[in-house]
């Protein structure tokens, strides 16, 4: 299977000026845990997170007053839609993020979160190969 396969075409996007409660109650209305940032004056989109959204506001900082441009995740990893599935868990895993944005000549496409994965994965008859453990009353 392909991120194409994986992915939600339709995005949240939020502007660079719109604070860190707006951005965290269209992700909540949207039920997604991240939001695509585009902000005409960059070279590319950015990405919000629920971790950015916690960690701002959990080291002070107020949710009516600080805005996304200043809270995106850094050192964004950009996949491609026909990367295989497995290459792009490896890089959620490597870089220790749990969404990818898909672009595909420069254009944004689409978003790919590991629930969307693991949905494409347990949807496609994906099982697991390893034993239970002995004694853990698994059957």
């Amino acid at each position: 299977m392909h991120v194409r396969e994986g992915m939600s075409e339709v995005v949240l996007t939020v502007g660079p000026g719109h604070t860190l409660r707006e951005a965290a109650t269209a992700m909540r209305d949207r039920n997604v845990g991240a939001a695509v940032v585009h902000d005409p004056d960059a070279p590319g989109p950015g990405l919000i997170t629920e971790r950015d959204l916690l960690r701002a506001i959990g080291t002070g900082h107020d949710p009516d007053k600080e805005l996304v441009a200043d809270h995106l995740s850094s050192n964004l990893t950009f996949a491609a839609p026909e990367w295989p599935l497995e290459k792009a868990a490896d890089a959620m895993v490597r870089g220790r993020f749990r969404h990818l944005v898909v672009v595909d000549s420069g254009e944004l496409v689409g978003i790919l979160s590991m629930r969307d994965i693991v949905r494409a994965w347990t949807g496609d008859g994906a099982t697991c190969d390893i034993p239970a453990a002995a004694g853990s009353g698994a059957a």
